[in-house]
């Protein structure tokens, strides 16, 4: 089973496509995968193959995001027309779209213009498709109907209203549609200056105008998982769910999730629950690569694990510094964290939490030796045995990475590990 333009599939589809025929192999094709498929792929649950070389004599395409300004309008119209080129001008409103292509008449008013939506006869859009393919006329007013699918090597200028309000591979589909032939290919993101545009379409757009080379499909995919989420694997949803927990912790859970099911638990291995108000993530600008920092992502996450080498995170932190350079603060942070899940594990726990001004810690029961310790070292601490809680207050302005080495000296002094045997004589 192969099915071309996956984005525009459902799950439910695909799974009833393949659910004709048991035991199907299936190929995936797409230009920009989603979350979820992208996300399979990063679990090693399926093959990723990307192609990222260009066909022959083609240029990447020169994107700019800009404020709604008429001249600019006008000049890229003229331009293109100017060069004997046509223009796909995108507004996704069917209800004014005549008046958009009027404006874009009085702008230039040599162009020949004409609209096309979804709620056109059959008949009569193929008609226009047709029509524009064969250059009879110079702009095409249109909806996001012409998103995939379209071969038209002598459009070469693209202009989408509005475009803080398309999804990342949407745009990046659109963009696709010009600089197929040997012309340059042109393409504005007109926002509108008088309306505040969100951080996340913000983030967005910014990416689009960053990543113009050819075969940059996938880097855009895997910004597009960072910012919405994997999604559901085992139901629908093909994004969402991971600003709820924050990217590691998300990564961590569908790796305990597959391991469960494959029966690599360590026995008596419990869930940890590890909350600390401390910033504890990879910049953007120490690792720029959204593929490479989800590997390493992943990678911190697989050397928490008590069944990883004791050498693992050490490891590591040693590609990371060889590969780019000093930990920046946020970072050594982030290794710190992952040697406290480790620790944690190992010794039973199953929270490490803050809550307000006092250290929360649920894990085997303190003997009494231990309680006494605790009080001495910790005054104003207190420790519920049936339920095996100890809360501890927190020591004042802590920084983050002082945070977490107290918290390592708590576990040490309540939680030690145990002393190995002598060996028999």
């Amino acid at each position: 089973l192969i099915v071309d333009e996956e984005q525009k599939f459902g799950v439910s589809v695909k799974e009833r496509i393949k659910s004709f025929k048991a035991s199907i192999d299936v190929l995936t094709l797409t230009a920009t995968p989603i979350p979820r498929t992208l996300q399979f792929s990063l679990m090693a649950a399926r093959d990723l193959s990307v192609i990222s070389t260009p066909p022959p004599n083609r240029y990447p395409i020169e994107s700019s995001v800009i404020r709604f300004d008429l001249e600019a309008i006008r000049d890229a119209v003229s331009f293109e027309i100017e060069r004997g080129g046509q223009v796909y001008f995108i507004h996704n409103r069917i209800e004014n779209i005549k008046e958009v292509a009027g404006m874009i008449q009085q702008l230039v008013p040599d162009a020949r213009i004409r609209t096309g939506h979804g709620r056109m006869d059959g008949k009569d859009l193929e008609e226009l498709m047709l029509d524009f393919m064969n250059g009879n006329f110079d702009v095409l007013v249109s909806t996001t109907i012409i998103e995939t699918g379209l071969d038209v090597t002598n459009a070469n200028t693209l202009i989408v209203d509005r475009a803080d309000r398309y999804g990342l591979s949407q745009l990046h589909q659109l963009r696709g549609r010009v600089g197929r032939g040997r012309e340059r290919g042109y393409a504005y993101l007109l926002y509108d200056p008088d309306l505040p545009v969100g951080e996340t379409a913000h983030d967005r757009l910014a990416t689009l105008a960053a990543t113009t080379d050819l075969g940059g499909g996938t880097r855009i995919a895997m910004k597009d998982l960072e910012m919405r989420g994997a999604g559901n694997l085992l139901g629908a949803e093909q994004a969402g769910h991971i600003q709820g927990v924050g990217f590691d912790l998300y990564l961590r859970m569908v790796s305990e999730a597959i391991a469960t099911f494959r029966d690599e638990v360590a026995p008596g291995q419990t869930e940890l629950r590890l909350e600390l108000p401390v910033d504890a993530l990879i910049p953007l600008d120490y690792i720029d690569s959204e593929r490479l920092r989800l590997e390493m992502y992943q990678k911190l996450s697989a050397a928490a694990a008590p069944t990883s080498s004791e050498g693992a995170i050490a490891e590591l932190v040693e590609e990371m510094i060889d590969r780019y350079g000093e930990l920046p603060p946020a970072a050594n942070t982030l290794v710190s964290i992952t040697q406290l899940r480790r620790l944690s594990m190992a010794r039973g726990l199953s929270e490490v939490m803050v809550m307000g001004n006092k250290l929360r810690l649920v894990g085997p029961p303190l003997p009494d030796s231990i309680q006494v310790r605790l009080m001495r070292l910790y005054p104003g601490a207190n420790h519920v045995a049936p339920a095996r809680v100890t809360l501890i207050p927190l020591p004042e302005n802590y920084t983050d990475q002082a945070v977490v080495t107290w918290v390592e000296g708590v576990l040490d002094a309540l939680y030690p590990a145990p002393v190995a045997s002598e060996p028999a004589h």
